[in-house]
Order: C-alpha cells, then sequence, then structure tokens
C-alpha cells in the first residue's frame, strides 16, 4: 500500500480528535432528527389532504344532490348536452372548483360530465354501493384520471332512489397542496439543522477544552493507565466528588482504611464513622503529613482539592516505620542508660581496685554485696509483684533508664498481675508508652517519681501510672489522647502525638478504656481499663484425675 493511498484512507476516514468527533456525530444526529422528523410530518400531512379532499368531494355531492332540479330534471327530460342537469351540474362545478360532477341514473348512464361527449354514456367505474344508498369518499382513477371522489345516493321528492351524483377533486390540486407546504417545512427543518449544528459545535467546544483536544485513543490509554498507575503503587488514594462521596479507591487504601466498593457514593462519615480519619478525609482538619489511626495502622494523610469542586486524599502507611522509630527512642534511652552505667561501672571498678590496693578486702567484699544487692532487690520486687515474664523486664529496664534520669520508678505494693495474660504484647505497649510519657514529664524536676500499679479484678486488667510532673490541664484531658497531638519536641525520626492515641485505641479495640485525671501529689494519673484481659486460670488436677491439657489443636 502506497503512503499517498494510506494518508487518503486516513482523510477519509473518522478524525481522530474528540472535538472533530464529538462535532461531526452531533451534526450528523442533529441532520437525522431534522429528516426523520420531517419525513414523520409529511406522511400524515399526505393523508389528512387526501382525506379532505375525499371529504369536500362529498359535501359537494350532497349538496348537489340536495338540488330539487336535478332529481326533476333526471325524471322528466333526456340525457343531453344542454339539458336541466347538465346545466345545474356545470353551475355547481364552477362554483366549487370542482373537477367533475356527474349525475347519473339507476342504469349507471351520464346525465351531466364536462366533457359533454360522455354524456348518455355509461360511468367507467362503479356506482354500486352508491345506487345501494350508502355513501363513499375514496381516491380512484377515471376519465379524467387520478381524483378524489364523493359519491352519494339521489332520491326524488318521495324519498325514492332514482340515481347517484358522484363529486370528483383533481388530485393534482391535493399534491399542490402538499408540494406547496414543503418548502415552508424545509425552511424550519434548515432552521432547526442549523440550530442542533451550533448547539453541537458549543457542546463540541467545551468538550475540546475538557479533554484538551485529546483523541479518544489517547483518553481510552490514559485511563488504562490511570488504573494500572493507581491499583499499583503502595500508596492510598482516595477520590471525593463535589459532594464530598467517595468516588474512587485504590487496592492500598482499601487495605489501609478497611472498606471496599461499598464505600463508592457515600461520605467518608458513613464509611469510616467518626475519628480522626474521616476528619482529614472530609477536609475538616487542614494541614500537610497529618498523622491519624485507622485500626491498628499509623497513617500519614495528604489532602488536595481539585478544580472541580472535589478532591483527592492519599494516604502511607507508618505503622513499621512508627515502631521503628519507637524501638530506636527505646534504644537511644537503653545506650544512654548504659552509657551512664559504664560509667558507673567504671567507677564502682575503681573503688573496688582502690579498696584491694589498700588490703581493705572485708570492705571490698561488702561494697560488692551491695551494689549487687540492689540490682537483685530491684528485679525481685518487681517480679514477685508482676509474673508476666515480658511485662516484668520492661518494668525492670524502665526502672534502670529511670535512675540514670534521676527519677524513682516504683511498683505499687497493691499490683498483682498474674502469668495469664491474653495479649502480652499489647499490654508492653501500653506500659510502655504510659512510663515514658511518665518519665518525659518528671525529667529535671525535684523528686521526681513515677509510680506503676497493676491490678486484676476478675479477667479485667486495671493499670494505673501516676507521677509527680506538672499533670494534664482539664481542658486537654482530651485533647492527649488526639492522634498528632503532644507537647513534646519532635524527634528527628518524625511526628510525635501517637503514643497515647494508641494506648487509647488498643483500649477501646479491647472494650475497655483510657482516661487520664490529676494524682493525689498534682501530677497526672492514667487509668487504663482492659476486660477480657486475663485467660481463666487452669484446673488443678485432682487425686487419680488426668491434668488436662493446656492448648486444643485442630
Amino acid at each position: 500500500m502506497s503512503p499517498t493511498f494510506s494518508a487518503r484512507r486516513l482523510r477519509l476516514g473518522m478524525p481522530r480528535r474528540v472535538f472533530s468527533q464529538v462535532l461531526l456525530m452531533q451534526v450528523t444526529i442533529a441532520a437525522g432528527v431534522a429528516v426523520l422528523v420531517t419525513g414523520l410530518f409529511l406522511a400524515p400531512l399526505s393523508k389528512q389532504l387526501d382525506h379532505e379532499a375525499m371529504r369536500r368531494a362529498l359535501a359537494i355531492a350532497e349538496t348537489t344532490a340536495q338540488d330539487p332540479q336535478i332529481a326533476q330534471g333526471l325524471l322528466t327530460t333526456p340525457p343531453t348536452e344542454d339539458g336541466p342537469v347538465q346545466r345545474e351540474a356545470e353551475r355547481i362545478r364552477r362554483a366549487t372548483h370542482a373537477e367533475y360532477i356527474v349525475v347519473l341514473d339507476r342504469h349507471w348512464v351520464r346525465w351531466s360530465h364536462p366533457t359533454t361527449s360522455q354524456i348518455g354514456r355509461k360511468v367507467s367505474t362503479s356506482p354500486s354501493e352508491a345506487l345501494k344508498g350508502k355513501e363513499v369518499m375514496e381516491i380512484d382513477r377515471g376519465t379524467l384520471g387520478r381524483s378524489a371522489r364523493g359519491k352519494v345516493p339521489l332520491y326524488d321528492g318521495r324519498h325514492r332512489l332514482i340515481g347517484a351524483v358522484s363529486v370528483g377533486i383533481a388530485y393534482d390540486s391535493v399534491r399542490a397542496r402538499l408540494i406547496g407546504v414543503i418548502p415552508g417545512l424545509l425552511a424550519y427543518a434548515g432552521g432547526a439543522l442549523a440550530v442542533g449544528a451550533l448547539a453541537a459545535w458549543l457542546i463540541a467546544r467545551r468538550v475540546h477544552r475538557q479533554t484538551r483536544d485529546l483523541a479518544f485513543s489517547d483518553i481510552s490509554a490514559l485511563l488504562a493507565e490511570r488504573e494500572a498507575m493507581l491499583h499499583g503503587i503502595r500508596e492510598g488514594v482516595v477520590a471525593l466528588d463535589q459532594g464530598g462521596r467517595i468516588r474512587l479507591l485504590n487496592d492500598e487504601a482499601r487495605r489501609l482504611l478497611g472498606i471496599g466498593d461499598e464505600a463508592v457514593g457515600r461520605t467518608p462519615d458513613e464509611a469510616l464513622g467518626e475519628g480522626r480519619t474521616t476528619d482529614v478525609l472530609a477536609g475538616r482538619v487542614t494541614g500537610t503529613d497529618l498523622l491519624t489511626v485507622r485500626g491498628p495502622r499509623v497513617l500519614v494523610a495528604n489532602r488536595m482539592p481539585t478544580d472541580d469542586g472535589g478532591a483527592v486524599a492519599t494516604l502511607r502507611d507508618r505503622t513499621e516505620l512508627e515502631q521503628l522509630g519507637r524501638e530506636l527512642d527505646s534504644t537511644r534511652g537503653l545506650i544512654d542508660a548504659l552509657r551512664a552505667q559504664d560509667h558507673e561501672h567504671a567507677n564502682r571498678m575503681h573503688t573496688l581496685l582502690g579498696l584491694l590496693e589498700l588490703e581493705m578486702y572485708d570492705d571490698a567484699v561488702e561494697f560488692v554485696g551491695e551494689v549487687v544487692g540492689d540490682h537483685r532487690v530491684t528485679a525481685e520486687q518487681v517480679t514477685e509483684k508482676v509474673q508476666d515474664p515480658l511485662l516484668a523486664a520492661l518494668l525492670v529496664g524502665k526502672a534502670t533508664v529511670a535512675a540514670e534520669r534521676g527519677v524513682a520508678l516504683w511498683v505499687s505494693e497493691r499490683s498483682r498481675l498474674p502469668d495469664r495474660l491474653v495479649d502480652s504484647r499489647g499490654l508492653v505497649t501500653v506500659v510502655g508508652n504510659l512510663v515514658d510519657n511518665a518519665l518525659d514529664a518528671v525529667a529535671g524536676t525535684p523528686h521526681a517519681r513515677v509510680e506503676v500499679e497493676l491490678r486484676v479484678e476478675g479477667r479485667t486488667v486495671v493499670l494505673r501510672v501516676r507521677d509527680t510532673g506538672p499533670g494534664v490541664p482539664l481542658d486537654q484531658r482530651e485533647l492527649v489522647f488526639t492522634e498528632g497531638w503532644s507537647t513534646k519536641q519532635v524527634p528527628a525520626h518524625g511526628k510525635r502525638g501517637l503514643g497515647l492515641s494508641l494506648v487509647r485505641r488498643l483500649a477501646e479495640r479491647q472494650g475497655g478504656s483510657a482516661t487520664v485525671d490529676t494524682a493525689g501529689g498534682g501530677g497526672a494519673e492514667f487509668t487504663v481499663v482492659l476486660p477480657e484481659a486475663l485467660r481463666e486460670p487452669e484446673l488443678e488436677p485432682g487425686p487419680g484425675r488426668e491434668p488436662e491439657p493446656t492448648a486444643r489443636t485442630s
């Protein structure tokens, strides 16, 4: 195939641009509608004109049949060219502009006709229906050509049937009326087509601006690329329309928010319920890189308005990063504690070395016993009250860190926690966050003290963490549990304001609560209630009774 022929085929085919295609289709539709409407109008108009012509012919025939001179002449005179029937029929024909008026007797013989040579001859079409006393309307062809006809019976003065009257209206006059209507109709159709073409051009211009003069194939490719991009990226994307309803969710957004296709067409309040995530998506909370918590996930949300009045929100999963950041904070705290312990250990070793060099062996033994005993006593006190190994290890480590920071960390004498926790790691997260916040609040204050109390009420665990810090003002006691709200300096690895939010979210997921109040000494007292946090105690096997298995297998 030659390039010239290929280019010619391309030019003669459908245009590629959306503007041209929409304009061509709209003009074609407008022209088709105009032609269709014109045809639909002309078809009944032709029938209507035929019916009017037949009704007119019938009316003239009825008027002629009512003329007494016609009936009298038919009974008293022969059918001649200058007879009274011919003269009266011609007078009526000229007055009504009919093509012909034919008066005939019961033997089908004409007594009048525009062509006088036809008088005295039989008619060419059957008048049997009229001679039976019926009125007839029809379009038929006779000696004078095609005409619209009306036939009526003719009665004498005694109402005896003596003949019939047939009147014809030239069909050319009916066609002339129809043709006369067509120019005006075409003018209206042309005007409608022009208006339609103008409207099509305006619509095409609007489509041209909205599609930026792209071809349909380009739009199809862009849609395919958009679908691949939205469902391939590891960032959640939520698009909202002008009414604030969700109109698009990619796979990652469904996963992060825990919702499905049923959320499309609904507002964030209807799809997600109350919460900071809903407020961010709805635009009630503004800003960049907004922290929010959805279920067990920590999210970073950004919302950008669009030109059509809607918005697009992006969501990034920071759960693992936040956990790493907290582990980094803990590691740094431990490193600081180890560094301090290293200095303290070096000082103790120097002291011990000095006592040995001075040959003060008894004092050296006593000194080593005191140092080892202090650490042993602290660990024993914690494990005696808190029997869960993970939580006990956490509190021993926190006590060491607190001591290096000049804070006294105590486990309340009323604390009793058996080793039957359903979710040890969850409680470790709660205790770790509350103790860290309390240490930060009292650090650098005189007589700094943090007290941890863990009590059991049935299967419910009640945790209280008290400190001697400045406390939490009454108007901020709900704000401290809000995602992203914090009074601390932002760490290097990210943002603060998630610890207490996670504590409350974890407690509420277990059907419990997290609140803050004023401690007895004026500081803050955080209380967390965790229902169903303990397993049922195992039954002790009796005499001759086999112990029950501690775990079930399926």
